[in-house]
Parts: C-alpha cells; sequence; structure tokens
C-alpha cells in the first residue's frame, strides 16, 4: 500500500467514524435497556459456539465468497440487543477515548433492574477488506477489549459477559461486504 493509498484509506475511515460517533451521541441508557430486555428463554448460544463456527466458516469454500454470503448465525438476529458505535484506533483493538461513553452507557445499563441477571454477549465484526482470517482476529481482539472495559473500570461481573469476533462472517450489508456499516459491535441478551 502506498503512503497516498493508505492516506486516502484513512480519510475516508475517519469521515465514517467521525458520523457514527455522530449517531451515538443521542444513545441513552434507556434505549440500551429497552432494546436489551425481554428474552426468557436461554438460547443456546455462547462465545466458545460461535468462535467455532466463525473458524469452522473460513475453512467452508461455499463461503468464499463476500458478497451476499449467508449469516453465520441466523438465530442472532432475532435476539434482543442493540448495535453501537465504539471507535477503536486504526488496525488496533485500543478503545478510542471518545466511545468511553458509550461503554459507560452500556455498563450502565447491564446495571438496571430489568436486567440485573442476563448474559450478554459482545459480538465485534468487520468489514470485508483485507484477510478474513486477520479480521476474525481483529474483531476478537475489540470484543474482549469491550468486555474488558465493561469489567473493569465498570464492575461488571465477568460472567454476565462474554465477547466474541466474528469478522466479516456476519456481514450487515452483505450486498456491500467493505460498507462501513458492517464495522460495528453488538451487545445481544442470551439469557438468564
Amino acid at each position: 500500500m502506498t503512503l497516498r493509498t493508505y492516506a486516502i484509506a484513512t480519510a475516508i475511515a475517519l469521515t465514517a467514524a467521525a458520523s457514527l460517533a455522530m449517531a451515538q451521541t443521542k444513545l441513552s441508557s434507556g434505549d440500551l435497556v429497552s432494546s436489551l430486555q425481554g428474552i426468557e428463554a436461554t438460547p443456546g448460544l455462547n462465545a466458545a459456539l460461535l468462535r467455532q463456527q466463525a473458524q469452522a466458516s473460513l475453512k467452508d469454500p461455499a463461503r468464499a465468497n463476500r458478497v451476499n454470503r449467508e449469516p453465520l448465525s441466523a438465530q442472532l438476529e432475532k435476539l434482543a440487543q442493540i448495535t453501537v458505535a465504539i471507535q477503536f484506533d486504526y488496525d488496533s483493538a485500543r478503545i478510542r477515548p471518545e466511545s468511553y461513553r458509550t461503554v459507560g452507557l452500556i455498563a450502565d445499563s447491564l446495571y438496571h433492574p430489568y436486567l440485573q441477571g442476563y448474559k450478554f454477549l459482545v459480538v465485534g465484526h468487520t468489514d470485508g477488506t483485507g484477510n478474513r482470517e486477520y479480521n476474525l482476529k481483529l474483531s476478537q481482539q475489540r470484543a474482549d477489549a469491550i468486555r474488558d472495559a465493561l469489567i473493569n473500570p465498570f464492575g461488571i461481573s465477568p460472567s454476565r459477559v462474554e465477547a466474541v469476533g466474528l469478522g466479516e462472517e456476519q456481514l450487515l450489508n452483505r450486498a456491500k461486504p467493505e460498507a462501513a456499516e458492517n464495522r460495528r459491535v453488538q451487545l445481544i441478551n442470551i439469557g438468564r
């Protein structure tokens, strides 16, 4: 990658990140609580199972084409959840300081009486740019960083939060794998 190409890619990424960050300024703890409540039965999903499915998908020749790749788990989209914009340093799992407000709102919502006793998945996603294996690894590191931030300094019990990175295996915009909306973090209620 030339310096000019890198500069253009960085400018595009920063523009997309700024628009996502501006959209998150209206996010409230109440929005999170209302989006995350409502599940009573445990769906049988956990981070370990999703990690296994993501690793297996890398070897599946039917999933090699990024365009219109079927979701890895259709069940994920049916659960109580919210998608948030968490900004990270470029090509890193370091949460950018402007995103700590969003992480704090997530922590506040997990302390709400309606959500006490529930467990949650932090699911990290990337877009379809670059190497699939690398994207899977980076998304796991970013999901782990959010989980770690919820535990310390916010004090959420480690037994209530699991982290999994799905890389580009569960694209939001399957027709455009490189689209910015594919880079996202989901918080999903997986039951009691």
